[in-house]
Order: C-alpha cells, then sequence, then structure tokens
C-alpha cells in the first residue's frame, strides 16, 4: 500500500483571461453527440475546407496550437453551426427521428438507417450535401444505402 494519501480537488477551474480581439467570437454549438454524429458527415461535405485549414495549422505548429488555431478553429464552429442550423430549417423532422434514434440506440449507426435514408434524401434536396463516407471502396455498395443491415435489431427496407 501506499504511505501517501490521496488528495482530490474539488475546485472548478476557469480561465477569465479574455481572448485577443484577433480572434474572432463564436458561440458554442450547445448540441449533444446524438445531433453532432446525426449531421457530422453533412458538416464535413461542407466544411472541408475549414476543417483542413484548421489540421493543417495544428500540423504546422507542431503540438503548440492550442492558441494559434483558435482563429481557424472558430471558422469550423461558425460552419458546422450553420450546417446544424439549415439542417434544422429544411428537414427537422427527419433530423430529429435519426438523431433520437442514436441516441436510443448507443450511437450505432447501423441500427438507425431506416430514419437515416429520409435524412439523407431530405438534406440533398434542400441543402444539396450528399453523404459519403470517406476511404469507402468504390466497387461496392456504401453501407448507409444497403437494404439489408446484418447487424441491426430489425430489417429496414425503406
Amino acid at each position: 500500500m501506499a504511505s501517501r494519501q490521496p488528495r482530490f480537488n474539488q475546485q472548478v477551474l476557469i480561465d477569465t483571461t479574455p481572448l485577443p480581439d484577433s480572434i474572432p467570437k463564436v458561440p458554442e454549438i450547445g448540441s449533444s453527440s446524438a445531433p453532432l454524429l446525426s449531421a457530422s458527415y453533412f458538416i464535413g461535405a461542407r466544411c472541408k475546407a475549414y476543417n483542413d485549414d484548421y489540421m493543417l495549422c495544428k500540423t504546422e505548429s507542431n503540438g503548440k496550437g492550442e492558441t494559434e488555431c483558435l482563429k481557424e478553429g472558430r471558422k469550423v464552429t461558425r460552419c458546422a453551426a450553420s450546417v446544424l442550423e439549415d439542417v434544422n430549417k429544411s428537414c427537422l423532422q427527419q433530423f430529429r427521428e435519426h438523431w433520437e434514434c442514436l441516441d436510443n440506440n448507443n450511437q450505432q449507426l447501423w441500427q438507425c438507417r431506416r430514419w437515416e435514408r429520409p435524412l439523407n434524401k431530405c438534406v440533398f434536396d434542400n441543402l444539396n450535401l450528399e453523404k459519403k463516407i470517406p476511404g469507402a471502396p468504390t466497387n461496392e455498395i456504401p453501407v448507409h444505402l444497403r437494404k439489408r443491415q446484418i447487424f441491426a435489431h430489425s430489417i429496414a427496407t425503406q
């Protein structure tokens, strides 16, 4: 046994130092993980350029990019917020059904394909954003378009 007694810090530390004026102010998205996962491919489709700029900044700063890359990070946040706002305006019912399914099924995408297909169609029709899985083989049907999901609790043929 260790002879030293454990010490626990129960205080919450909040840094009240304001950010420099060169960094744009952006409100937090304020979303749980299920809606973000539901919209993640659409966020990736629209915000790819901002994400690439942010990752390039992080790579070039050699691990010291927390403050150097805040400007690029804020652009990513602003873009993601705009995607969520547009999806909520255009496809609220389909979006809500899909992310509630994800929330109830431990974030397992294959359990929610039945609700994902109408969401993908609505987002494509209204926002012209298409779900594409990076690195997926091009010579076979993408997993989200297959009629039968092998591991799903129920078979969805919608």
